[in-house]
């Protein structure tokens, strides 16, 4: 079995993936400053783990956590777009420099291969189109262009450094452990937080925005695959559900899920908000064998389940 480092490995996504590759046999260096990962998150593995309270900003403390690691799963990030709009060079600070650091400490330290999570909000808005690998990207916010950069010096690193790189293009991920708390959180725990309160829920704008959801369990097997299909290296794939729904939508079927009717307020759109998301998965599906298995709507059945302490 191998040894992985998940940077964030604390964080919503990062604790589905290390909690797989431990249930996989594999040993698992979790890398997090916990400034969004929480503790409760690994909890329930945790004596099976190791855990490293760091910063990706910190070179020194990379090196000492990184000795002996074949793989690097790539997950500590600012991960808000709204966020980086009010403050850019914090996003540039993490998710570039902070890359940079993580990229630099994999090639010094002799790790095989390194894949990073990227996301979808480096296409920006491309109109109703799904969204291709092939797609220029365009960036509407800080944290698009931030990633887009992390791709760039992935492909730097995979090319002339013989550090082996994938990119993994996230649409919307949700599932349990997502927390509904934080300001910046993601639409669906939000949603089925007041749900669940019976309390109104608001859309920003018409409500018409499209999104495509992937479960994280999913993501999780993706990150697997890609750090270890010999034909994943120096690739950039897109990791989604596979199906674009509008917020509108959303907010039907969680009702639906929950037995409860909340009302719906529409709020002015916010900025660096993408209009339409979904995304063209034949490349993942091909060259990974990744597909998705968890539905919409399944899914979500285990968010409200998981956020009603059922």
């Amino acid at each position: 079995m191998a040894k992985f480092m998940v940077t964030g490995g604390a964080g919503f996504i990062g604790s589905h993936i290390t909690e797989l590759l431990i249930s996989e046999g594999h040993e698992v260096v979790v890398y997090d400053n916990f400034s969004t990962g929480r503790e409760s998150n690994i909890e329930p593995f945790k004596d099976r783990i190791s855990v490293v309270r760091g910063d990706i900003r910190d070179s020194s403390a990379l090196d000492g956590a990184m000795a002996g690691v074949n793989y690097v799963i790539h997950h500590a990030a600012e991960i808000s777009a709204i966020k980086s709009v009010e403050d850019p060079i914090y996003a540039d600070e993490v998710n570039v420099v902070g890359t940079l650091n993580v990229l630099r400490s994999a090639r010094d330290n002799g790790v095989k291969r390194l894949v990073l999570a990227s996301s979808s909000a480096i296409y920006g808005d491309t109109g109703s189109d799904p969204q291709s690998e092939l797609n220029l990207p365009k960036p509407l916010s800080p944290y698009g262009a931030s990633k887009i950069c992390g791709e760039h010096y992935c492909t730097v690193f995979n090319e002339i450094y013989g550090l082996e790189t994938v990119c993994l293009r996230y649409f919307n991920v949700f599932g349990p452990r997502q927390n509904p708390k934080s300001q910046y959180a993601a639409v669906i725990p939000i949603f089925v937080d007041r749900i669940l309160a019976g309390k109104e829920l608001h859309i920003y704008g018409d409500g018409e925005q499209t999104r495509d959801f992937v479960f994280v369990k999913d993501v999780a097997r993706a990150n697997l695959m890609a750090c270890l299909h010999e034909n994943a290296a120096g690739q950039v794939f897109n990791i989604a559900g596979g199906r674009s729904v509008t917020i509108n939508e959303l907010a039907e079927i969680l009702m639906d899920a929950a037995g409860n009717r909340v009302p719906v307020i529409h709020d002015a759109a916010k900025l660096g908000d993408i209009k339409y998301s979904s995304s063209r998965t034949e490349k993942a599906r091909e060259v990974l064998g990744f597909s998705p298995q968890v539905s919409l709507e399944d899914g979500l059945k285990q968010v409200v389940a998981y956020l009603s302490g059922a």
